[in-house]
């Protein structure tokens, strides 16, 4: 019912929380006092002791707890929301830093879909469980025992002692449910980002989707699994409502039994009119505050199921801490094994070695795993076996930071964010003039393009999707010889893009081999013909090394992709 990780995450809270517990203590006074001044005023005008033009005074004290009860309402729901204020910003900013301290590789550890649920919906959730649970839950406990001394001091400590018996009814219930809540809120926080995850995957692959005519088969899938998590859904809320329900029994059953007791000691003689009066009125407030803690209960028990799947990820293993710089660019890959799943190794005892300066290609058939090598490179995965090293130096002891600063990747898709086209460049260097801008745009043959808009301010919409493909793969390599890295790393950089492009890309790349090391990976071996040295993969492993010339005559695997592609290629020209 309560966490204490939550509590030590925000300790800063704790006097807000304090204070809240505090002004709803209050309110519960100032309710008593206006309660037992209106049972003493009818005490005394049905014993006619005193006459109604007489209570000017009493009223007066009905009038100022009323104000007092809306001020003390008020500053609780202050506390309540400055208890809850930090903790958004807390949780997402420890989420981010241990995005940043994982680098690259968090995708080893949590889908993005995932890590974006439980930074929005989860953390919305825990600001419920600080700033109405958490009170409430010390405010239950504290409510009873006032009311339970003043009702003794009303004159029935047999009535006071029956209601605070009846009491802990409600958190006996509350446990019992949360044993069945936790296992199904787990399947439910479960569903909920799993179907969160498929939304995005479509979403994102809605083109390819569409391309291929696969929309309504993934249409009936995601179909699937909405009904799945409504069953979900529906089994939280029953299990809510069945809660409910018998909170409800033991509350206002509890009232009504003390209401019960208060008018038979009254008839007995045993407590005054004014006394049970005050008691059949103030019997409810024994059991609401327990009875609202059941309420926020199943909020704090959605935010503690989305908490536990934030700290499982707060307490991923993180890589220990890269503080090598990189001194050197020959690039080797020793004996390297590596695996996306545990049952399926997707690289087999790869050794590949780049000298600094060289142009090389690495290319394979769709799956064979060069991607998968650039990767590592990259430092966006661990390799499982064996060794990458840059400069002589293990990937995995360098810094981040340094290796980012030499090494650069551009695959055949790249991110752009929505704003103007110097905002997009300027991350590869913050400090580059406009000068610098326009001669790395007129490097990729963008600068006509740019003239006609409005040059280096003009917007880019989400991920630049107001530019064409070639024009993005430019732009992004401008990007790229912006940054001016000792190493570049070309993923299929030219595939399904114009040919005007994709020769604007190539001129670039031919001019960077020869100063820069220059890794190519491509499924189209005339991009490779002029490397300096070509690794030729199948499967996951390396089948052979040479260049362009020494690898077509041993006619194995490489000349075999070669004469296929020129026979296509000649077939191509042939139709048209």
């Amino acid at each position: 019912m309560f966490d204490k990780r939550l509590m030590k995450l925000c300790p800063e809270s704790r006097r807000y929380i304090a204070g809240n517990i505090l002004f709803q203590w209050l309110e519960l006074v100032m309710n008593a006092v206006m309660i037992l001044t209106v049972a003493g005023m009818v005490q005394q005008l049905y014993l006619q002791s005193r006459k109604l033009q007489e209570m000017l005074l009493p009223f007066l004290v009905i009038l100022g707890t009323i104000a007092l009860r809306f001020g003390t309402a008020k500053a609780a729901v202050r506390m309540s929301y400055l208890a809850s204020r930090t903790v958004k910003q807390k949780l997402r900013e420890l989420i981010y830093g241990k995005l940043l301290r994982l680098g690259m590789s968090y995708r080893e550890h949590v889908t993005t879909a995932e890590l974006v649920q439980e930074s929005v919906e989860g953390v919305d959730q825990l600001e419920s469980y600080f700033g109405q649970y958490v009170p409430q839950f010390f405010y239950a406990f504290i409510a009873p025992v006032c009311l339970f001394f003043l009702f003794g001091l009303l004159g029935s400590w047999r009535v006071a002692a029956v209601l605070l018996i009846c009491v802990p009814l409600i958190p006996a219930a509350i446990v019992v449910v949360q044993k069945i809540a936790k296992k199904l809120l787990a399947k439910y926080w479960g569903q909920y980002t799993k179907l969160g995850s498929t939304f995005l995957e479509n979403l994102q692959g809605m083109t390819t989707l569409k391309t291929y005519q696969a929309d309504e088969f993934k249409n009936q899938q995601m179909n699937g699994e909405s009904e799945h998590f409504r069953k979900v859904t529906m089994a939280v809320l029953t299990m809510q409502l069945n809660s409910v329900t018998i909170m409800d029994f033991v509350a206002y059953g509890g009232a009504a039994l003390g209401i019960l007791l208060a008018a038979k000691a009254f008839a007995a003689g045993e407590i005054p009119l004014a006394s049970c009066i005050a008691m059949i009125l103030l019997s409810a407030d024994f059991f609401l505050p327990m009875r609202r803690l059941g309420s926020y209960f199943h909020v704090a028990m959605n935010g503690m199921a989305a908490s536990d799947k934030i700290f499982r990820f707060l307490g991923e293993e993180e890589p220990p801490e890269r503080t090598e710089r990189v001194t050197g660019t020959d690039i080797a890959l020793e004996h390297v094994s590596f695996s996306y799943e545990e049952d399926r190794e997707v690289l087999h005892d790869v050794s590949i070695t780049i000298p600094a300066g060289s142009f090389v290609g690495i290319v394979g058939e769709s799956g064979c795993g060069k991607s998968t090598v650039a990767s590592l490179i990259m430092g966006k995965n661990t390799a499982g076996s064996g060794r990458v090293t840059v400069g002589g130096r293990e990937i995995a002891s360098l810094s981040e930071e340094s290796l980012m600063k030499h090494i650069a990747y551009l695959g055949f898709s790249s991110v752009f964010f929505k704003g103007t086209v110097r905002g997009n460049l300027l991350p590869a260097k913050p400090d580059a003039s406009d000068e610098e801008l326009l001669r790395v745009l007129a490097q990729c043959q963008l600068t006509d393009f740019l003239s006609a808009q409005q040059g280096l301010d003009t917007m880019l919409t989400e991920n630049a999707g107001n530019l064409s493909g070639g024009q993005k793969q430019r732009l992004a390599l401008a990007r790229l010889l912006l940054h001016d890295p000792d190493v570049f790393i070309f993923d299929e950089a030219t595939s399904n893009i114009d040919v005007e492009s994709e020769e604007a890309i190539l001129s670039q790349i031919r001019a960077l081999a020869g100063r820069k090391t220059v890794i190519m990976i491509s499924h189209r071996l005339a991009n490779v013909v002029n490397a300096d040295r070509i690794w030729c993969m199948s499967e996951g492993r390396v089948t052979e090394e040479g260049k362009h010339a020494d690898l077509l005559k041993k006619q194995s695997d490489y000349a075999r992709l070669w004469e296929t592609q020129q026979a296509l290629e000649q077939y191509g020209k042939e139709a048209v």
